[in-house]
């Protein structure tokens, strides 16, 4: 008798299954934590930013008129934050028309703007925030 060695057609297909089916899996986990990290990301962007402004307004009594992505929060001398962020990509709220930005708007009468709010989307539950539009003001981060 001839002692053969090695696997059977059937064992290395039943091998080849498994690692696709556990590829698979681990695609499907790495892209939603990826989506969740971009999340997360965004809402320490717009906690950095609340810093930022309320360092601006402990030292001049009012907020910025404006803040733009990719310019500083600074006034004469002083820098609060060098760069505001801009928001990770891909976009991944569906339920969002903002589409993928920050919007900074102030409130208030007269010389001294008095509040702000920061528009954001996160594209799911993140941080106890539900994953849809949210506003952030000198008080609080909240949901719409």
């Amino acid at each position: 008798m001839k002692n053969k060695k090695g696997f059977t057609l059937v064992e290395l297909l039943v091998v080849v299954a498994i690692i696709g089916i556990l590829a698979a899996i681990s695609v499907v986990a790495l892209n939603t934590a990826r989506a969740r990290a971009r999340d997360s990301r965004r809402v320490a962007d717009v906690r950095q930013i609340q810093t930022a402004l309320e360092l601006y307004y402990n030292d001049w009594g009012t907020y910025p008129a404006s803040v733009t992505a990719g310019e500083a929060i600074a006034s004469g001398t002083n820098v609060y934050m060098s760069t505001v962020p801009t928001p990770p990509t891909p976009y991944d709220g569906s339920h969002c028309s903002a589409a993928n930005n920050y919007t900074y708007a102030v409130s208030g009468g007269g010389t001294a703007v008095a509040s702000y709010t920061i528009t954001y989307c996160l594209g799911s539950n993140t941080g106890g925030l539900e994953g849809k539009v949210s506003t952030a003001t000198p008080a609080t981060v909240q949901v719409k």
